[in-house]
């Protein structure tokens, strides 16, 4: 029994020593890359990514002065380590407030939309946030709505005081002091890798004009890419309080 119990509480610190290490897999090109078969300039090229693009890292330590990759598209090679950033682990994100989940009112089935959903930490499965919609646009969208490329929403909550502690570093420093919220799928998908998230579904929720106050009801997920700032993603309802 005691083995076991030992064998236990030794992966449970493997798994969470683990845990932060996963952050670091995630990369991003810094140039153009070619993508190769194997870490040597002489391997033949499979794949190019552009700058930007995002990347996982397959292997945590470069070999040759390459790391091993999975690229947005599923291609696995090796690019060049000194082309591409290894982002850091994300801050710690902040306790979301005491309060019962509202239990029942989040649509699980909407995970199965979310377009990369393995950049979302989640921290809370369904929460209900009040606040009231501001443009996220500066007047660029009559909704006040930006219209991403992947169909999904990126609005701006400003959150009541109660909620002030959903917000962290990355919602202050990048959006305005304001929560984001995420509807999937709700405008016209532009962009080509995510298309099958929102293929034969049309996400119908309304978004009430800025300035109303509202209730969102959703998952409370941090991005871990961009500043990583925390968001309502995807979104279940939006009513007016």
């Amino acid at each position: 029994m005691k083995t076991i119990l030992r064998e236990v509480v030794l992966w449970g610190l493997v798994l969470v020593s683990c845990a932060a290490c996963m952050w670091a897999q995630e990369a991003t090109a810094k140039r153009n890359l070619v993508v190769r078969r194997d870490p040597s300039k002489s391997s033949p090229a499979i794949d190019h990514v552009a700058k930007d693009d995002r990347l996982t890292l397959v292997r945590k330590r470069a070999d040759n002065g390459y790391y091993h990759v999975k690229t947005e598209q599923d291609v696995i090679g090796w690019v060049l380590a000194s082309g591409v950033t290894v982002s850091q682990p994300p801050p710690t994100p902040p306790a979301p407030p005491v309060q019962p989940p509202p239990s029942g009112q989040c649509d699980d089935t909407l995970w199965s939309h979310v377009y990369h959903s393995n950049r979302l930490v989640v921290n809370q499965k369904c929460i209900s946030v009040t606040g009231t919609i501001v443009d996220a646009t500066n007047g660029r969208e009559h909704d006040g709505i930006r219209h991403e490329a992947d169909g999904d929403t990126h609005g701006w909550l400003k959150v009541d005081a109660q909620f002030q502690n959903l917000l962290n570093a990355g919602n202050i420093s990048a959006e305005g002091g304001n929560l984001v919220f995420e509807i999937v799928c709700k405008y016209p998908v532009t962009q080509a890798d995510a298309k099958t998230a929102c293929s034969n579904y049309h996400n119908k929720v309304t978004i009430p004009p800025v300035g109303s106050h509202v209730r969102i009801v959703g998952v409370y997920v941090q991005d871990t890419f961009h500043a990583q700032w925390m968001e309502i993603h995807p979104v279940t309802s939006i009513a007016i309080e």
